[in-house]
């Protein structure tokens, strides 16, 4: 895996840069506004099923389970933070379509991951971003049109709070990066000294089921059977997190 954004790296480009760490070659062209970008699992089976759970069936206890997984992946680049404390900042939505849904999905895993690193070294602050202007869909975009549709739609609503301080950008599905990187270059450009980035899942280019996945139609998945999804759970899931999700 990629030491900076996470994808996976062929063979033939599996050799660490001078400074010992495995960039694929995309991370080899670009500069990156953030440190590193960590996600729990890939993008696919039971935790996709989890993450779309909350994000369109409004399965609330969804939530609980997907923070413990974002936990998991915080701890593995919590070593790496150098502040007392670092501020998490949830990707935020356009208005209209947190109106639309109820609430940001990735506001609410990350307070529950929160709730499992309890070390005082985290400290929430959902407010600090926000989405300016609704944008299109980045699917079937080039790479120079996803930022293109991004820019401009984020802004820092209190850079005071955001000046000189080491920032955890949460969300929960980490893509192509063009969120990220666009979240990433606002708080930089606000005065964060470091960036990282963490999410649940992971979309792998070179998985194959990839453009299958980016195809599929939200619709297939009102109604889930979750106790189906339960027993099919993730092994590091605690009994009590398939409490959380029985209906």
């Amino acid at each position: 895996m990629c030491s900076i954004c996470g994808e996976r790296v062929l063979s033939s480009y599996a050799a660490c840069d001078a400074d010992g760490l495995l960039r694929c070659p995309a991370c080899r062209r670009i500069q990156h506004y953030y440190e590193r970008a960590v996600a729990f699992g890939s993008y696919e089976g039971t935790l996709r099923e989890l993450i779309h759970l909350l994000k369109y069936s409004g399965v609330r206890p969804a939530a609980r389970v997907l923070g413990r997984l974002l936990a998991q992946s915080v701890a593995t680049i919590e070593p790496e933070f150098t502040q007392e404390s670092v501020l998490v900042i949830p990707v935020p939505l356009y208005k209209g379509k947190r109106r639309q849904r109820g609430f940001n999905q990735v506001e609410l895993i990350a307070r529950a991951a929160l709730r499992f690193r309890r070390n005082g070294k985290l400290e929430l602050a959902p407010d600090c971003l926000r989405r300016v202007r609704d944008t299109r869909s980045q699917i079937g975009l080039t790479s120079h049109q996803r930022r293109e549709n991004l820019r401009g739609a984020f802004v820092v609503n209190r850079s005071p709070e955001v000046t000189g301080r080491e920032v955890l950008l949460v969300d929960d599905v980490y893509t192509t990066g063009t969120t990220a990187s666009e979240c990433s270059r606002v708080l930089r450009r606000a005065g964060a000294s470091r960036v990282w980035v963490a999410t649940v899942a992971r979309t792998l280019k070179l998985a194959s089921k990839y453009q299958e996945l980016q195809q599929q139609e939200v619709s297939e998945f009102q109604g889930l059977n979750v106790s189906k999804i339960c027993r099919d759970c993730l092994p590091t899931l605690e009994p009590r997190d398939f409490e959380t999700l029985k209906l």
